[in-house]
């Protein structure tokens, strides 16, 4: 295999590698450092010994996915307010037409999900991902990950009980959310508290990161009038050179917001029965870095 044809094999694969890494960290950055890492893996790898190059790529991206994990915990950084995972810019429906399979991605790589994945380990992540989100058998995961098929079963059901008792249920079709992040916007814009209360459900939540880097709540906000009086407070001190965009983040309608043309912020709805659940802000100018241009 010569190397072009082992760029153009990467490059085929890149998609779901970076779906692998994204999934396994949250975070855009160390993904692209992951893959970047595979890349160097295999260019210098006997690629003719190699009889799968898709299993034989996830299984490094994959391992060194959760090296890279292992050792962000261990150096147990603090965050400062709440976590969310970095937006990942996605086009689930140009380039997933089955509509249930589109579904499943975007649950996969929704925030909500995302955020529930931060408490496994990083063994029980990797075979949850691999498992439902890109549905590998088990015998499969087990030899990308040389676990024995038992015990791959085992972290499996481990991580499916722990994700099902914490994940959020939440309506996915995406007309519906972008029809409420519209008004939602619109009200919030217009600092329209009774709008933004005739929209949010009455335990919604705002979730705000900033990672002290940017004006936004410490603690996530419990109830709709917090929430609408948050953002009625924020819409009256305004931001210079306001300007937005919609478009699609981890599955879902979102909108960014810019500043003299640069990212501010961004911000997705999950709705339940036709109201707003949660509000979802990401303001860490580190996470926005990657939506710039």
């Amino acid at each position: 295999m010569t190397t072009d044809t082992g760029t153009e094999v990467f490059e085929e694969h890149r998609p779901a590698l970076m779906g692998v890494a994204y999934r396994m960290l949250g975070r855009v950055a160390d993904a692209e450092d992951v893959l970047q890492e595979a890349w160097l893996r295999w260019s210098t790898a006997d690629r003719g010994a190699v009889r799968e190059p898709r299993g034989y790529l996830v299984r490094v991206t994959t391992r060194l996915a959760i090296d890279r994990l292992r050792r962000i915990k261990a150096r147990g950084e603090s965050y400062v307010g709440p976590w969310l995972p970095e937006p990942l810019v996605t086009d689930l429906a140009r380039t997933v037409p089955d509509t249930e399979e589109r579904a499943v991605l975007a649950d996969s790589v929704s925030l909500a999900v995302l955020v529930v994945l931060e408490t496994l380990s990083p063994l029980e992540r990797a075979v949850f991902v691999l498992r439902e989100a890109f549905g590998y058998p088990y015998a499969e995961i087990a030899a990308l990950l040389d676990r024995g098929e038992p015990a791959v079963r085992q972290l499996a059901g481990r991580a499916r009980r722990h994700v099902g008792e914490r994940r959020p249920r939440y309506e996915v079709d995406p007309d519906q959310r972008r029809d409420l992040t519209e008004r939602f916007l619109a009200a919030a814009a217009g600092g329209d508290l009774d709008g933004l209360m005739s929209l949010l459900a009455p335990d919604a939540r705002l979730v705000g990161d900033s990672g002290g880097k940017a004006r936004a709540p410490l603690r996530v906000l419990e109830s709709a009038d917090k929430v609408g009086r948050f953002l009625v407070g924020v819409a009256h001190k305004g931001i210079p050179d306001p300007s937005v965009r919609f478009l699609e983040v981890n599955g879902g309608p979102a909108v960014l917001i810019l500043s003299g043309g640069e990212p501010d912020s961004v911000f997705q709805l999950d709705v339940t029965d036709g109201r707003v659940q949660t509000v979802y802000i990401v303001r860490n100018p580190d996470k926005l870095r990657s939506l710039a241009g």
